[in-house]
């Protein structure tokens, strides 16, 4: 962080190549990532903050969670992060969630880090191929009026009165 200027916002572009998009597919658990770029600047905030504004593009492929087929998804994400030396570390046993914009400033901003990271947060949870359903849902087997009654002799048990 020493060598950039604050006065100028400094341009990055990040496009991983094969070997690395490889890397990154077999840590996140992918089947593929076909393309990947982090492209933004990073702008000094003040006398020792740090803005880091991007966007994040990718193309990738998951299994799908009911057929496993490929499903193939596009990523587009905008990131903003304000990096301060002035974050501390909580205490005590409850604590307040801070901006979760807000990151320590090091010597460093690791902006492969960040990449996977957005990367990874942005992935869909549940990838549905087109038209995979799963067979019998339990709405669709359920009776249209519940006739169970699981606390229907509760009041007789505390009373006493529902021997058994």
């Amino acid at each position: 962080m020493a060598h950039l200027n604050p006065r100028v916002p400094t341009e990055f572009d990040l496009q991983p190549d094969d070997v690395t998009r490889a890397a990154i597919t077999e840590e996140l658990d992918l089947e593929g990532l076909p393309k990947l770029r982090f492209q933004g600047q990073l702008r000094a905030d003040g006398a020792d903050s740090w803005v880091l504004d991007g966007t994040l593009t990718a193309q990738v492929v998951q299994s799908c969670i009911i057929t496993l087929k490929p499903v193939r998804s596009t990523i587009r994400e905008t990131v903003a992060r304000h990096y301060t030396p002035h974050l501390g570390e909580p205490e005590g046993e409850e604590v307040e969630m801070p901006d979760e914009t807000l990151e320590p400033l090091g010597q460093f901003i690791d902006l492969s880090a960040v990449m996977i990271e957005e990367l990874a947060l942005a992935l869909p949870e549940y990838p549905r191929a087109s038209g995979a359903e799963l067979p019998g849902s339990a709405v669709e087997d359920a009776p249209e009026a519940d006739t169970r009654r699981p606390f229907a002799d509760l009041d007789k048990l505390l009373k006493g009165g529902g021997e058994q």
